[in-house]
């Protein structure tokens, strides 16, 4: 099982807690030519990372290739039984990538000094505030991890990361916090969190 990805990629962050959950090995590959490159679209027409390719199948969004890995490995299994918490877990991912992330990776061109709008990034970190505090009134504690948790702890990592760096703050509401503290005491994601902090760190370091 291959997998194209870069070190600092939230959304290859967030598969390779699928991975790890379902306890499947894989090789990870840089995407030839780099990111973006002609090269890599010869290889994935959308250019899209994460790529997954598993004995000639290809598959290359990161939403699908962890919907994919959850009915080809059944077990242990990231998706409740019930019908309606299945639902509540899609509802879950679809936030944080729908709402959350898209908001938080606005503040990335402005991470470099040089090329910071102190307005553009004041008026983002007042969505992630926004979309926090939908988030603490939808999250419960009732639901066993699965997919749509993945995603949470390394954008929550970016959030706690960025702001001294850019000088802002962001202040967990309490159900979030709480919630943060019990997904990332989760084997697999205190094992992704171990790893991807240094590429992010590495990642912050070059943006001056």
């Amino acid at each position: 099982m291959l997998l194209y990805a870069i070190p600092p990629s939230l959304y290859c962050a967030k598969l390779r807690i699928v991975l790890r959950a379902k306890g499947l090995e894989w090789r990870e590959e840089r995407p030839p030519g780099g990111y973006g490159s002609e090269e890599y679209k010869r290889v994935v027409p959308s250019g899209n990372l994460p790529a997954l390719v598993e004995d000639g199948f290809l598959l290359a969004d990161g939403e699908a290739i962890a919907e994919y890995l959850e009915e080809r490995f059944p077990a242990p299994p990231l998706m409740p039984v019930d019908l309606r918490d299945r639902a509540r877990m899609r509802e879950r991912s679809r936030f944080h990538d729908t709402r959350l992330e898209p908001a938080v990776r606005r503040l990335f061109p402005h991470i470099a000094l040089a090329g910071r709008d102190d307005t553009v990034v004041a008026r983002t970190v007042r969505e992630i505030d926004v979309r926090l505090a939908q988030f603490a009134r939808m999250v419960t504690d009732d639901l066993a991890f699965g997919l749509g948790d993945c995603g949470w702890p390394i954008t929550l990592l970016w959030i706690e990361l960025l702001g001294p760096r850019m000088g802002f703050s962001v202040v967990l509401p309490a159900e979030v916090a709480a919630y943060r503290e019990r997904v990332e005491q989760v084997p697999w994601v205190a094992a992704e969190l171990a790893s991807y902090l240094p590429a992010v760190e590495a990642y912050l370091a070059s943006e001056r």
